[in-house]
């Protein structure tokens, strides 16, 4: 793990018009072959109920992605005063599920400035697919966080944000940061690990393939992010 320094619902699409909506897309979009997406994870003491959850969800999205081609995954996360770490790029789900299991929720401030400036740091090394991001806090400045987002728009990085839980001010800025990025926001429910895990593997298809593959999944997950990507 290095560490990371710092420098300077919308609603899903209706079902009877989602033939056409994904259509649409394959049209427009080509395939990838090859995927790179960052894991990134509020590792604070408000979410070690989740931890272990969280552990097992990253496992299926490389299964999902395997099926279509290969997916690369940087896992980040923060904790503590001031801690915001990245792994190196891996292929193998094993040995990135070993790594977070031996992380250990710590309290301390959010950093989400600190994760969408390190996720523009890295496309302009080679290029990144999408960041994913789960969190349930906000404790930065909006203005800042949502800055460190424009620039992650200009280097076209969609920036898929989950929240946990129901705090408005976080969805506020979680949703705009998810516009700026062209990307897309969801919200889940606490424990609801089914939800999270189809829409983190929506996300890494998107990853590995792109809209196209993305349109072929067809499951309410595709679509409600679907819904959003433009």
């Amino acid at each position: 793990m290095s560490d990371i320094t710092n420098r300077n619902e919308s609603r899903p699409a209706t079902r009877s018009g989602v033939d056409i909506f994904l259509a649409n897309l394959k049209k427009h979009a080509g395939p990838s072959t090859r995927g790179r997406l960052i894991f990134a994870l509020d590792a604070t003491t408000s979410r070690e109920a989740t931890w272990d959850t969280a552990c097992k969800l990253q496992a299926e999205m490389f299964q999902e992605a395997g099926r279509l081609g290969s997916l690369e995954m940087q896992l980040v996360f923060y904790r503590a005063l001031g801690e915001c770490r990245a792994s190196r790029w891996l292929s193998d789900s094993a040995h990135l599920a070993k790594t977070m299991s031996q992380i250990m929720c710590r309290a301390g401030q959010t950093q989400i400035e600190k994760i969408l400036n390190h996720a523009a740091r890295e496309t302009k090394l080679l290029k990144v697919s999408a960041l994913v991001f789960i969190g349930d806090a906000l404790e930065e400045s909006p203005d800042l966080v949502l800055s460190a987002a424009s620039t992650l728009s200009r280097l076209s990085v969609p920036a898929f944000m989950f929240q946990e839980g129901h705090d408005r001010e976080v969805e506020q800025t979680f949703q705009d940061i998810a516009r700026l990025t062209r990307g897309a926001y969801c919200r889940f429910n606490p424990g609801a690990a089914r939800q999270l895990a189809e829409l983190l593997r929506a996300v890494a298809v998107y990853a590995t393939g792109g809209l196209a593959a993305l349109a072929d999944q067809r499951s309410d997950s595709a679509v409600r992010l679907l819904s959003q990507l433009r």
